[in-house]
């Protein structure tokens, strides 16, 4: 795990947009689940991991694809320095 992960990381400007996007495309699909699926334990279940995966992704679009945050990250540089 990077010693990083537990750590704020600040979008950009263009990483928020890409947020917020995603943010809308996800409220349209748990709207969906929500109005679509039958009460009980899988509806749950299915609406806590989709709101998992909508979390996950706002990560994913602040970091690199080896999980460690950007260059240009706001953390202090003893954080983003490799051990």
């Amino acid at each position: 795990m990077h010693h990083s992960t537990y750590e704020y990381l600040k979008p950009t400007d263009e990483q928020l947009e890409k947020m917020s996007m995603l943010r809308a495309a996800s409220k349209l699909y748990g709207d969906a689940l929500e109005r679509l699926l039958p009460e009980g334990p899988d509806k749950t279940f299915t609406i806590r991991n989709h709101r998992s995966n909508a979390m996950w992704a706002n990560v994913a679009i602040t970091r690199l694809p080896d999980g460690t945050p950007r260059p240009d990250s706001n953390l202090p540089k003893a954080l983003t320095e490799k051990e």
